[in-house]
């Protein structure tokens, strides 16, 4: 191929990463405990489409903040709830993710906002490492824009191919 031309498809992608990573802000999660949810939230409830669907995943939006969540999937690929007080939240959160019988456990983690304060969470199951490869199954990422959060939930290319291949 042409020296030029590649030279102008490097840019351009290069282009394109900056602009994406200039214009999405990416937010970042970190480990909770159940007792800093507190309040009110909406839960959407991603996944459990089939009794062997392992992409399952809760993401609390906290009620009355300046923030709202959305799921970036098809409508039939999730469920919202609303006015979910905090402890009905995750008893609700933990039935659901443990719709997979082969779900071990379930990790909680904040969804830390632009200034790193909490605006969210989110509860996601755990499989043995020796069923998929990895007991965390799903990559989650968030991005904000003009206080919406987009999730993007997909699972972990590895844990698709073990199970692909099972």
């Amino acid at each position: 191929m042409n020296p030029f031309v590649l030279a102008v498809i490097a840019l351009l992608i290069i282009l394109g990463l900056v602009f994406f990573f200039a214009t999405n802000n990416h937010l970042k999660t970190e480990a909770a405990v159940s007792s800093e949810l507190q309040g009110t939230f909406t839960l959407i409830l991603y996944g459990c489409r089939s009794s062997d669907d392992i992409e399952n995943m809760v993401v609390f939006d906290k009620e009355d903040d300046a923030y709202t969540f959305e799921i970036f999937a098809p409508e039939f690929a999730y469920t919202v709830k609303t006015r979910v007080p905090a402890k009905d939240a995750l008893t609700e959160a933990e039935k659901f993710v443990r719709c997979n019988i082969n779900v071990q456990g379930s990790q909680l983690k904040k969804i830390l906002g632009p200034e790193g304060q909490s605006i969210g969470f989110e509860l996601r199951p755990l499989y043995s490492p020796e069923r998929f490869g990895m007991q965390d199954v799903l990559n989650a990422q968030y991005a904000v824009k003009e206080r919406k959060v987009t999730a993007h939930i997909k699972l972990d290319p590895d844990a698709e191919k073990v199970r692909t291949s099972q």
